[in-house]
């Protein structure tokens, strides 16, 4: 594997919440970026602003999308490093348009890992998978306990060895995504790795009801709107600090290179384990007010309780979360304070800049 000076990071959907932060990281050790992003999805553009204020001669972009798979040739072949994490992130949407789905998610990653297979130097490859494709976790015992569901036989969270089991158009294009890249280490011997990610918040996350639901709360709650719960808000999700999940990447790269095909759970695991009834309390508690909720039907594919068992990337990565769920959403919410008239409602971010 060559790591030649004049070969990038590459970062598909570079500009989003997860891959801004990432980029923000390795351009501050010094390292060359290429950011390839369509800028589609809302607040990418102002990620990308920062991102090349702060580093503008570090950081490249290629406003390009991943269903281009000549462009994205061109831009992988400069690649030491692909870290994958451009998709259609929505449940929702996958639903109402599922062959726009499949040909962002499934045929994205392929176009990605096609680039690096005829790249001519073997660059790794991270994909950012996820918790749904074990689908709705059928055999796993579930029982409810005032304001949480629980596993039954009190296990530590689900590990890479519970059966796949594709839900929802968006588990069945990210799902047929992890397995292309898991195969692709096999058959072509590419270095590859596979995150199947539970929740992940932290600054720079534009979070809506549809993706991103910790920021989603976070903002509602400040700008004073009130929040739609799917559900019954008892579902648990173990919920991981970006920062966190940025320090796996990192440590990710260099064992896919030895051990090509490795698969990760990655999450805040049992001990940032939340129900959505608690991240209510919780930012009630922090910011010393009621939090106005509204309750709606339960959405597809919609798990009961997702916790990840982080046994493995623990033990292979010598990893483990170090922001707790209390002060993640602490530093969430200074964040989104600081950043008011970037992140919340025109209407709100006066207000909210008055009781910052």
């Amino acid at each position: 594997m060559s790591l030649r000076s004049d070969r990038a990071a590459v970062i598909t959907g570079g500009a989003g919440f997860i891959g801004s932060n990432l980029a923000d990281a390795l351009l501050g050790r010094g390292e060359r970026v290429i950011i390839y992003d369509n800028l589609s999805r809302p607040g990418t553009e102002k990620n990308l602003k920062w991102l090349v204020a702060r580093y503008p001669k570090l950081v490249e972009t290629e406003v390009a999308d991943v269903r281009d798979a000549e462009r994205l040739r061109r831009v992988v072949r400069r690649a030491h490093t692909v870290y994958h994490l451009a998709a259609q992130v929505a449940v929702t949407s996958s639903v109402t348009d599922p062959s726009h789905d499949f040909e962002v998610n499934a045929g994205g990653t392929l176009n990605v890992l096609e680039a690096a297979r005829l790249a001519g130097h073997q660059p790794a490859v991270l994909f950012t998978s996820t918790n749904k494709v074990y689908g709705e976790l059928a055999g796993v015992p579930i029982s409810l306990n005032g304001r949480r569901y629980l596993f039954e036989d009190n296990r530590p969270g689900i590990t890479e060895q519970q059966a796949l089991d594709f839900h929802s158009p968006y588990g069945c294009s990210k799902g047929a995504a992890d397995q292309y890249v898991r195969d692709f280490a096999r058959i072509y011997d590419l270095p590859t790795c596979v995150f199947r990610m539970s929740c992940i918040y932290g600054p720079r996350q534009f979070g809506t009801e549809d993706q991103g639901w910790v920021a989603h709360f976070v903002i509602s709650a400040l700008s004073g709107r009130p929040i739609t719960v799917y559900g019954d808000g008892r579902q648990v999700r173990d919920i991981l600090y970006v920062d966190d999940l940025i320090d796996a990447m990192l440590r990710s790269v260099e064992a896919a290179r030895s051990a090509p095909g490795r698969i990760y759970n990655v999450g805040g695991g049992h001990e940032n384990a939340v129900s959505l009834l608690e991240v209510l309390e919780l930012l009630e508690a922090i910011l010393g007010r009621a939090v106005e909720r509204r309750f709606a039907a339960w959405r597809p594919g919609d798990q009961r309780i997702y916790v990840s068992d982080i046994g493995k990337i623990g033990r292979e990565l010598d990893w483990r979360p170090r922001v707790t769920k209390e002060e993640g959403l602490r530093r969430l919410i200074d964040w989104i304070r600081e950043n008011a008239t970037v992140v919340l409602p025109a209407r709100a971010s006066r207000a909210e800049q008055l009781s910052a």
